[in-house]
């Protein structure tokens, strides 16, 4: 005779209890080796051989102070594997696959990043293919024609999204004209990059000093690093790689209102100064930021989505820029109910503050900041990320491993004291995009301007 699962789970005295969480143990003793090559180059090299490939993640400090630098930027990005001497584009694709590789390139105001992977048995071929693109990547005329065109179409519909328009005005709001605010460059000086000016900013910015190649699969670390220092040993410059200047500490002040006639929601973005990873007080401000908003059950998700309905979605963040860290908290509401979640928003950053989290909610964020990770460094590819997130502040693999260890150690205390330094009100300031003409009723609860 079969039973339901609703018999299965019950006996005469009531539900089964479930069982307790088994412990969550991280990935300790992962055999590496952290090297800077004689170009400057810095390589970290992991043994994690759960499948036969190799995760290749490298970063190259990519800022630059032109008012074109995002529009060539971008171009190069997308053209830098689409021709050398050696190889045009098909070539590259190729090569790859048959090694059952793939590379791409992105860039952002801080970086050019180029990722991929391969098999293991494959890992000279990737690295030659990526050393080709490093030191011979010429941007044929048609490529780079070709790339411009979808860029000039992919930005021009992206920058009417809501959330792209939210983004840039609170960057603007944020920081002002420093470059890390040139997220997305403008369709029409996308249109006037030439392929001579992509060559040229590769011959100035792509450089191997200050950079981090980070490799994780199956393969020896030592043999690894070898094995990159013999095939971008041709990579070479006196020059080290461009970072960004030091950001500016956001400045609590009103929040600013940007009109978007026609608009039925508003965009929030809310925005204060955090601490870097390194900061003792790291831990706690995570496990902090998490009981607030950083997960499903958070206190914001279950005000103004499950309580309220504001929204469908809501969440708080740390945003890790160049020389620190931001809170960041996000939602979109329907115009009718804009000045309502903000009152919400507020009054859950303030009771934050006041009525800091209990043990029983720091428990529950602890389990899940450490299950989060340990969860999305399980793969080759999630560890690689990780490490290659950390590398560029100067961080290496033990401070991942170590992360757990640290995120246990942190008291109910100290996350109430992280709650109280961080979250007040006061600290914040932001943006809230939508229709101006619809939200009249923000003006009785002060602190926001019209742009």
């Amino acid at each position: 005779m079969s039973r339901s699962a609703e018999e299965i789970g019950r006996t005469e005295r009531g539900p089964r209890p479930l069982p307790p969480l088994g412990e969550q143990r991280a990935a300790t003793g992962l055999s590496s080796v952290d090297k800077v090559l004689d170009n400057g180059l810095r390589v970290i090299a992991v043994h994690q051989p759960t499948v036969p490939m190799i995760e290749l993640r490298l970063r190259v400090p990519f800022a630059g102070d032109d008012p074109m630098h995002a529009a060539r930027a971008e171009v190069l990005a997308a053209t830098i594997l689409t021709g050398t001497d050696k190889r045009d584009r098909i070539a590259f694709d190729t090569d790859l696959a048959l090694v059952g590789g793939e590379l791409s390139a992105v860039v952002d105001p801080e970086l050019l990043s180029i990722g991929g992977n391969a098999l293991a048995s494959g890992f000279d071929t990737l690295l030659d293919v990526l050393a080709d693109a490093l030191t011979g990547a010429t941007y044929p005329d048609d490529e780079v024609e070709g790339e411009r065109g979808r860029l000039i179409e992919r930005i021009t519909v992206a920058r009417s999204q809501p959330s792209v328009i939210a983004r840039q005005a609170l960057q603007k709001h944020r920081y002002g004209d420093h470059p890390f605010t040139r997220e997305m460059p403008e369709a029409s000086d996308v249109a006037v990059v030439e392929a001579a000016d992509v060559r040229a900013l590769h011959t100035a910015c792509v450089l191997p000093r200050g950079s981090v190649l980070v490799l994780v699969g199956d393969v020896e670390p030592a043999r690894a690093i070898a094995a990159v220092a013999a095939a971008l040993g041709g990579w070479k410059s006196d020059k080290s790689a461009s970072v960004l200047p030091p950001l500016p500490e956001i400045t609590p002040k009103d929040l600013l209102l940007v009109d978007r006639p026609g608009s039925v929601q508003s965009q929030f973005r809310l925005s204060a100064q955090a601490i870097s990873r390194t900061d003792p007080r790291y831990p706690a401000l995570q496990l902090a930021n998490l009981a607030f908003g950083g997960f499903f059950s958070s206190r914001l998700v279950e005000n103004i989505r499950e309580d309220k309905g504001y929204t469908y979605s809501a969440r708080s963040s740390l945003e890790f820029t160049p020389d620190g860290a931001t809170l960041l908290v996000d939602t979109d509401t329907a115009s009718a109910v804009t000045a309502g979640a903000l009152l919400e928003i507020r009054y859950e950053l303030g009771r934050m503050a006041m009525v800091p989290p209990t043990e029983s909610e720091v428990d529950t964020v602890r389990q899940y900041a450490i299950g989060s990770l340990l969860t999305s460094t399980s793969s080759q590819g999630g560890l690689a990320s990780q490490i290659a997130a950390l590398a560029i502040l100067g961080l290496g693999v033990d401070w991942l491993t170590q992360h757990p260890d640290r995120l246990k150690a942190v008291t109910v205390e100290q996350v109430a004291e992280a709650a109280l330094e961080f979250f007040a009100p006061t600290r914040f300031t932001g943006v809230i995009v939508g229709d101006a003409a619809k939200l009249t009723a923000l003006r009785a609860l002060g602190g926001v301007t019209l742009q």
